[in-house]
C-alpha cells in the first residue's frame, strides 16, 4: 500500500496540507480518489503490485 500511495497526490483533499488516500479496515482496504482517472490509476497499480507478490486481486 505504501508503494501505491507514495507515487503521487491522487487522494481526496482533506485539508490544505493533507490528502486522504486510503482507509484501512480489518481485512479490507478502501481506496479514495477525487476523479475516476485517479481511481483507475490506483486500481491498476494495486493489481500490478498484487500480481508481483502472487496475491490474487
Amino acid at each position: 500500500m505504501k508503494t501505491l500511495t507514495s507515487e503521487g497526490k491522487h487522494g481526496i483533499r482533506w485539508t490544505a496540507w493533507m490528502r486522504l488516500d486510503d482507509l484501512n479496515f480489518t481485512g479490507d482496504l478502501s481506496l479514495l480518489s477525487h476523479t475516476h482517472r485517479q481511481m483507475q490509476m490506483k486500481t491498476t497499480s494495486v493489481a500490478a503490485v498484487s500480481a508481483s507478490v502472487s496475491f490474487k486481486f
